[in-house]
């Protein structure tokens, strides 16, 4: 009798040969949020992140810090919303106490005549009409502030708004580089300095040392929050208000954070600036 021996049967199944890899599905925006969202939540935070203290309370955290180093400064720092269209905050101030050595502006007015003169006297390093314009574009002429009269503004602003403008030197009524004291103008000037801040709205200023007395700390830091606030539209200017102008032609900065630092302490968010 012969034997067959048993032979594997091979189907043909066309399902198996046209199966494909199937691609992973594209997250939607509001899947990848809430994927950031537990991934945040999950890294490690400084211990500092969510700190929060009174004026005072870090003031004494970072004197204990740096009780080593009497000379070490606090900094302070000022963040603001930066919307669109909104100019870089900046100003002057003059400290209660200062904590370093001022210093000293280079100052280019424009002006003719009387107030020329004026200028002249009250110390400005250059004085002229719309002949300075040239030499500003093409940097012959260099100052760390400008100033205006009010006959010549219309004049130079075609020209030099978009040189002067994005640097935060343009004249301006509304930090009042448009001016026809220009002499007084100067002559407030001297023992003041200059805070700017960057493109982000952050404002950054040493304010105080840390030998310094917590009362002398606490009023430059206060004083110069009152500065910004001003500035920045967070607070109205009350000569503003007596004459009846319009303060909020630009739209106001908010602020977001206030925080104090020094140089190997914690930088600590204070909740009652």
């Amino acid at each position: 009798m012969q034997r067959y021996a048993p032979q594997r049967q091979f189907h043909y199944t066309p399902a198996i040969l046209a199966r494909k890899e199937r691609k992973p599905p594209v997250p939607t925006k509001k899947q990848l949020l809430i994927k950031e969202r537990k991934r945040a939540k999950k890294m490690k935070k400084n211990v500092y992140d969510n700190e929060k203290m009174t004026l005072d309370d870090a003031i004494t955290v970072l004197r204990a810090v740096e009780v080593a180093s009497p000379n070490s400064t606090y900094e302070l720092v000022v963040k603001t919303e930066m919307g669109k269209g909104t100019t870089i905050p900046k100003g002057r101030f003059n400290l209660p106490r200062e904590t370093k050595e001022q210093s000293k502006d280079r100052i280019l007015v424009f002006a003719e005549g009387r107030q020329a003169e004026e200028a002249k006297k009250a110390g400005a390093d250059i004085v002229g009409g719309l002949e300075l314009v040239e030499g500003i574009i093409n940097g012959r002429h260099q100052a760390t502030l400008f100033l205006c009269s009010s006959s010549l503004i219309r004049g130079i602003t075609p020209k030099l708004g978009r040189v002067l403008g994005p640097r935060g030197l343009m004249p301006s009524e509304r930090r009042g580089t448009v001016t026809d004291d220009i002499g007084g103008f100067i002559r407030r000037l001297k023992g003041t300095s200059e805070w700017k801040g960057d493109k982000e709205g952050t404002i950054r200023q040493p304010i105080a040392k840390m030998h310094f007395p917590v009362n002398d700390v606490v009023k430059n830091i206060r004083y110069f929050l009152t500065v910004v606030k001003r500035a920045t539209g967070n607070i109205r200017d009350p000569k503003a208000e007596a004459t009846k102008k319009d303060t909020s032609q630009k739209p106001s900065q908010a602020i977001t954070r206030v925080l104090l630092s020094s140089r190997q302490g914690p930088s600590i968010q204070i909740v009652d600036a």
